[in-house]
């Protein structure tokens, strides 16, 4: 039978060779030590699925991720690693957990009372890691209460406390003051519980590895710069200008109309034409995470020229204002949204900066219906 599967008009390009690159540059500063790439909620927006395979197949095989959810999915579709649950979570989840061999961060002792009582029902032993709040304020025990949980800990024999691990709230930033006071705090409590069999403690993210290398200790867990993007514009470490983005966002032109002067265009009107215009509709909206507050303040990139969006991007498609490309653009011809097109590019930064928000943000929130498709690393 004819494959009648239809072509995806809008769709993310994942550049695996950038992923490659941006991770050998991030463990070149790592050096020796092991790197847990962060693959959470649809790996930042980049497809979960893919780039964990591309990970496994570099050699990483211990993932973090948010949620016992996330990481089922993932074995479940054939994935061979190792996760690490990055977010607190309830003890009803404690079976799951165990099941699934994951490793979660804990702080409370009833999710460690359960994790216990799951493994030992299920005849197995579970690795946590002990999450230690040197600043974040999100969720960890503090440094004084360390010990005590850990001496607790150990009425458990099913539970292995594998790792402690803390957080940055504000490595991005230029001024590391906080930063180095949190990897001096962690060195302490390193030294505390030196006799207490713990094995690895963690708490570089992207921002410490480029900026930060007393903050490496055993494993690093990188997030946003893996997939090519700068933590924030204060990172000092001159190699973050060397990430490649993962990401492109495109689509096509699917409609095109000459409009009169004067004519109000979307929902609401919002924008009104100055003059005759040649308006292209684009199969991109809110529904697949374009933030619909960039209405009339950002564009797309056609032919490699800059075309402003006009009028209220709705759910489904937006407008953008193509007069000054008049006996070149066509239906069907290719719309980039984030990526580059000629010597032209917009960055998911530039949106970022539109919005108020960061990168993480920007990419975080394009859809799952937006169809992913693999380029370059195969």
């Amino acid at each position: 039978m004819k494959n009648t599967h239809p072509h995806h008009l809008t769709r993310a390009e994942i550049n695996l060779d950038h992923l490659t690159w941006n991770v050998a540059l991030l463990q070149e500063l790592a050096g020796e030590r092991p790197m847990w790439p962060a693959i959470k909620a649809n790996a930042y927006g980049h497809g979960m699925e893919i780039i964990a395979r591309h990970l496994t197949k570099l050699g990483y095989n211990t993932l973090c991720v948010a949620h016992i959810t996330e990481a089922i999915a993932l074995i479940e579709s054939g994935v061979d690693a190792k996760f690490v649950l990055l977010s607190a979570t309830l003890p009803e989840h404690g079976e799951a957990i165990v099941t699934y061999g994951c490793e979660p961060a804990v702080c409370t002792v009833e999710m460690v009372e359960a994790l216990a009582r799951d493994a030992e029902k299920l005849g197995r032993q579970v690795n946590v890691h002990l999450m230690v709040d040197t600043g974040m304020g999100r969720i960890g025990i503090t440094s004084a209460d360390v010990i005590p949980f850990l001496q607790r800990c150990r009425n458990y024999p099913s539970i292995n406390v594998r790792g402690v691990m803390s957080h940055f709230p504000c490595a991005d930033e230029t001024n590391k003051a906080l930063s180095l006071e949190q990897i001096e705090l962690f060195q302490r409590i390193r030294e505390i519980t030196r006799e207490l069999g713990i094995s690895v403690y963690h708490m570089a993210n992207s921002a410490a590895i480029l900026d930060l290398p007393g903050s490496y200790f055993d494993a690093v867990r990188p997030g946003i710069a893996i997939y090519g993007l700068p933590p924030s514009k204060e990172i000092l470490n001159p190699r973050v200008h060397e990430l490649k983005p993962v990401l492109e966002w495109k689509t096509k032109i699917t409609f095109l109309k000459e409009v009169p002067a004067h004519t109000g265009l979307s929902y609401g009107h919002a924008f009104h034409t100055q003059h005759l215009s040649l308006v292209a509709t684009v199969p991109v909206g809110y529904g697949d995470g374009l933030n619909r507050n960039l209405t009339n303040n950002m564009e797309m990139l056609i032919h490699g020229q800059r075309c402003p969006q006009i009028g209220r991007i709705t759910m489904d498609q937006s407008l953008l204002d193509v007069s000054h490309l008049r006996g070149k653009v066509k239906l069907g011809d290719e719309v980039t949204i984030i990526g580059q097109q000629g010597q032209e590019k917009i960055t998911a930064d530039e949106l970022a900066i539109k919005l108020g928000t960061i990168n993480y943000e920007v990419v975080t929130r394009i859809a799952q219906r937006v169809h992913h498709v693999v380029v370059g690393g195969m």
